[in-house]
């Protein structure tokens, strides 16, 4: 399936559920919306398509005070919030993966990101996906002024991509997948000795690196499998996951407060 056709699929189910937002700031919501949720949950989901609406449909159904009757009203609003979501996301079940696909999927339910891993001469490399920046619409043009930023807005995947050696060190990339490239913003070398709460030194701006250097690095990742070909596949497959964690969110609100 080419990337254009997976935008136009993505952007149909996205589409119906963007039409339903409506700005928090717009409305009054009830403080009884609160008690209820600001300990127990986050949102999981990067779309505000598919949760405005839910948090929207709960707030008119909030009476004026607390009663035993205001987790009725809850429920209904979830279980309405729950019917919509499965008529509107439009769920094709678990995209799998082609059979030549060169890395191995760790996708596990409740988490934000897939991760992706093979080994390539001895090195291990890790691929973290996050959940996509869908954009929808013809009109999407950006013009700040730069060269960098005349072009048209287009729908990308966040990774970290980390390339580990034997010895403990690893080359860490943060990268932005497009559908005809993936753009490096920084990168940094991480020794063994590093731990979690230091941040390494990152080096200059990469943009600001000789044009020989930065095609040096990209096809340094190119070569270990980071490339249009093997990142385009995982737009539709991140929707998917984005819709399938909103629903699995849903239900286990629903069932907490339900207990």
């Amino acid at each position: 399936m080419s990337f254009t056709a997976i935008l136009r699929k993505s952007a149909s189910s996205v589409a119906p559920l963007a039409s339903r937002i409506i700005r928090f700031g717009q409305r009054d919501y009830h403080p009884a919306l609160f008690p209820a949720l600001k300990h127990q949950v986050n949102l999981p989901c990067k779309n505000p398509s598919l949760a405005v609406p839910f948090l929207q449909r709960f707030c008119s159904t909030v009476t004026e005070t607390q009663s035993p009757s205001s987790n009725e009203s809850l429920l209904r609003a979830l279980e309405s919030e729950i019917k919509v979501s499965q008529e509107t996301v439009g769920h094709d079940g678990v995209e799998e993966f082609p059979k030549d696909y060169p890395f191995k999927i760790d996708d596990n339910a409740g988490q934000q990101t897939v991760i992706l891993t093979r080994e390539y001469e001895g090195e291990l490399v890790r691929v973290e996906v996050h959940m996509p920046d869908v954009v929808t619409g013809e009109d999407n043009d950006v013009d700040d002024g730069s060269d960098d930023n005349q072009r048209p807005v287009q729908s990308s995947i966040p990774l970290v991509v980390t390339v580990s050696k034997k010895c403990g060190t690893c080359l860490e990339f943060n990268c932005v997948a497009y559908a005809d490239e993936i753009k490096i913003d920084s990168m940094s070398i991480i020794g063994p000795e590093t731990s979690e709460d230091q941040m390494a030194y990152e080096g200059p701006n990469f943009h600001d690196f000789d044009e020989k250097l930065k095609k040096g690095f990209h096809k340094y990742l190119e070569i270990r499998g980071i490339k249009a070909s093997t990142t385009n596949f995982l737009h539709e497959y991140m929707i998917n996951k984005d819709s399938r964690e909103y629903m699995g969110w849903l239900s286990n609100l629903k069932q907490f407060i339900e207990a």
